[in-house]
C-alpha cells in the first residue's frame, strides 16, 4: 500500500485542494490481490487504489467510456502465422497502466483510506486517470494509440487494437489488451525500439517469450505452439466442488433438447449465470463446449433445474480432461479451408435454426462458431443457406485481416458444406421459388463465389467437421471430430510430440486441388 502511495504522488496522480462546494467527491477503495504463476504459485502481492466510478455521473465527471480490446479470434490467427512464420512471441506488462493518462474532466475524489487531511473539507483533485474510473481504460487507450501512430505503426479497420508496421519486407504486430501487450514480427530490430520506446514512457515489465496471457496458456515447441487455460479449467472445478466427479465422455447427452418449459425454474439463478458465463470464457481454448454454452446461454434470464443440470455435464465432462486445448503446427501451409453446417429447426422454443462453422489457417484451428439464426428457415435447405452466408461473412473478415498483415494465401480459400441444394443456389440463380423470399444478403454467397473470393465444395456428412458445432454428438463421432479439429490434451505425455490426425483435412485439400485442377 506504501509503494501504490508513493507511486500515485511520484506520478502527480492528484493534487489535495479544498473541495468545491456543489461538488460531492467520489469515493475510492483499497484492492488486494495475490498474483499467480500459472503453476498455482505465488508471484507477488499487490494493492491498488481504486476509484467508486459507479458514483460518477454521466456528463458531469465523464463522457466517453469505450475502449477497443483485441479479439480471441485475432490472438488465435497472429499466434498461428508467428508458429507458421517462426516469428518471435514476446509479452510486456504495463506498470501502472492507467496511472500515464491524463484527464479532460474535473474529477474530485475523497482522500484516500490511511491518508490524513491537513484540514477538513480537503479532497483530491485527480489530475491523471485512476483505476475504477469509467474513462480510464479509454483515456489510456488514446494515450498509447497516439504513441505507436507517431512511430509509424497502422490500426487495421478490422480490429483497432491491432497495431501493425510494415518496412519492406519487415513487419511488427502489437496485440494490445489493456496493459496486455503481445509482439511479434519478423523485425527484431523494431520489436527491440518499440519496447525500449515504451519503456520510457510508461515503465513496461518485459515478460519475456509469451507463456501466459488473459488467462491463457502458450506452450512452445519445435512442432507447433499450444494454447490452453488448464489452470482456470481446474479453478472452475475446484470452485464448483466437481474435482471428484464422475468424468462424462461428451459435454451433453445426444438425446437431449433444452427447452424453456422443460423443468421447474432453479431456485438461484445468479449461480447458474455466473457458470455459464466462466465457461462462456472457457471456449477461448476450447471448442468441443461452444454448442452446449452457446444453448445455456439462452436460459440466463430464467434457468431451470434441467438447465443447470446440462451445464453440471459441462464440469464433467471438462474434469475427463482439464488440459484440452488447440495446437498450431508450425509445419503448415497457408490455406484456408472452412466448414459450414446448420441444424434445422434445432431450437424448440422458436424453431429457428443453428448455424455452425470452424476456419483453418493450414492446419491451425483459428476460429468456430455457433450462432441461431434470426429467422426460422421453411426448409434444411434455407437453413444451410443462410449459414453459408454468415460463414462467408466470417471468411471476407478473415481475408481482410490477413491483407492487412500483408499476408497472401497459397491457395484460394475453400468452404466446404454437406447440402448439395444449398451449394446448387449458391451457383445458379434459377430457383425462383426457393429462394425469392430470402433476405438479399444471403445471395452474397453467389457473389463472392462468382467474384472467386472462394472456392465452395461439397464435403460428405461423414467428414463435417462443422458438426460438433450445431447438435451434441455420441461419444465415437464426437471425440472423432475432435482429433480432427486438432484439438488435444496439452498435457498429455506425447502431446509435444505432434501426435495429431490431419488426415481427413489433408484428404479435403487434396480433394480441392484435384477440383481446381479439373
Amino acid at each position: 500500500m506504501r509503494d501504490e502511495i508513493e507511486a500515485l504522488k511520484l506520478n502527480q496522480t492528484w493534487k489535495i485542494v479544498e473541495c468545491p462546494p456543489q461538488i460531492k467527491p467520489i469515493g475510492c477503495k483499497w484492492v488486494y490481490k495475490i498474483k499467480r504463476l500459472p503453476d498455482g504459485t505465488i508471484d507477488r502481492y499487490k494493492a491498488c487504489l481504486v476509484a467508486k466510478g459507479y458514483t460518477q455521473i454521466e456528463g458531469v465527471d465523464f463522457l466517453e467510456t469505450f475502449s477497443p480490446v483485441v479479439k480471441p479470434s485475432t490472438i488465435r490467427i497472429v499466434l498461428a502465422l508467428a508458429s507458421i512464420k517462426r516469428w518471435p512471441l514476446q509479452q510486456l506488462d504495463v506498470n501502472n497502466t492507467f496511472l500515464h493518462s491524463s484527464l479532460n474532466e474535473d474529477v474530485y475524489m475523497a482522500l484516500p483510506p490511511g491518508l490524513v487531511p491537513t484540514r477538513s473539507g480537503q479532497c483530491c483533485k485527480l489530475l491523471k486517470s485512476l483505476y475504477g474510473l469509467r474513462q480510464s481504460s479509454r483515456m489510456w487507450y488514446e494515450k498509447l494509440s497516439l504513441l505507436l501512430l507517431s512511430r509509424g505503426y497502422k490500426q487495421t479497420v478490422f480490429y483497432y487494437s491491432l497495431f501493425i508496421k510494415i518496412v519492406g519486407t519487415e513487419i511488427c504486430i502489437l496485440l494490445v489488451y489493456v496493459d496486455d501487450i503481445v509482439i511479434t514480427g519478423n523485425s527484431l530490430s523494431e520489436i527491440a525500439s518499440i519496447k525500449r520506446t515504451l519503456d520510457t514512457i510508461f515503465k513496461i515489465k518485459d515478460l519475456g517469450t509469451l507463456k501466459y496471457f488473459l488467462g491463457i496458456e502458450v506452450a512452445h515447441s519445435a512442432q507447433g505452439i499450444s494454447l490452453s487455460q488448464h489452470k482456470y479449467c481446474l479453478d472452475l472445478l475446484s470452485d464448483s466442488g466437481l474435482l471428484g466427479a464422475k468424468p462424462a465422455s461428451t459435454p451433453m447427452d445426444n438425446t437431449t433438447k433444452l427447452s424453456q418449459h422443460d423443468s421447474p425454474p432453479l431456485s438461484d439463478p445468479f449461480l447458474y449465470r455466473r457458470l455459464v458465463g466462466r465457461l462462456f470464457y472457457l471456449t477461448t481454448t476450447r471448442p468441443d463446449i461452444t454448442y452446449v454454452t452457446k444453448q445455456l446461454s439462452q436460459f440466463m434470464a430464467s434457468p431451470t433445474q434441467a438447465h443447470y443440470r446440462a451445464a453440471l455435464r459441462v464440469l464433467r465432462y471438462l474434469k475427463n480432461s482439464p488440459g484440452k486445448g488447440i495446437f498450431l503446427p508450425r509445419s503448415s501451409s497457408l490455406q484456408i479451408l472452412g466448414f459450414n453446417d446448420s441444424d434445422w429447426a434445432g431450437c424448440l422454443d422458436t424453431r429457428c435454426s443453428l448455424t455452425g462453422f470452424c476456419f483453418f489457417l493450414g492446419d491451425s484451428l483459428i476460429f468456430w462458431k455457433t450462432k441461431k439464426q434470426t429467422t426460422v428457415a421453411r426448409s434444411s435447405t434455407e437453413a444451410e443457406y443462410r449459414a453459408l452466408a454468415n460463414t462467408t461473412c466470417k471468411l471476407q473478415w478473415i481475408l481482410n485481416l490477413l491483407k492487412a498483415l500483408n499476408i497472401s494465401c497459397s491457395r484460394p480459400p475453400v468452404l466446404y458444406c454437406d447440402n448439395r441444394s444449398a451449394l446448387h443456389i449458391a451457383a445458379n440463380s434459377v430457383f425462383h421459388e426457393r429462394t425469392k423470399h430470402l433476405e438479399v444478403d444471403c445471395h452474397l454467397v453467389r457473389q463472392k463465389a462468382q467474384a472467386g473470393v472462394m472456392k465452395l465444395l461439397h464435403v460428405p456428412s461423414s467428414n463435417q467437421l462443422a458438426d460438433i458445432f450445431t447438435k451434441p454428438l455420441s461419444p465415437q463421432p464426437f471425440h472423432s471430430n475432435l482429433s480432427k479439429l486438432g484439438i488435444l490434451d496439452i498435457y498429455h505425455p506425447r502431446a509435444c510430440g505432434g501426435i495429431l490426425d490431419h488426415n481427413t483435412i489433408t484428404q479435403h485439400r487434396t480433394n480441392s486441388d484435384n477440383t481446381q485442377a479439373q
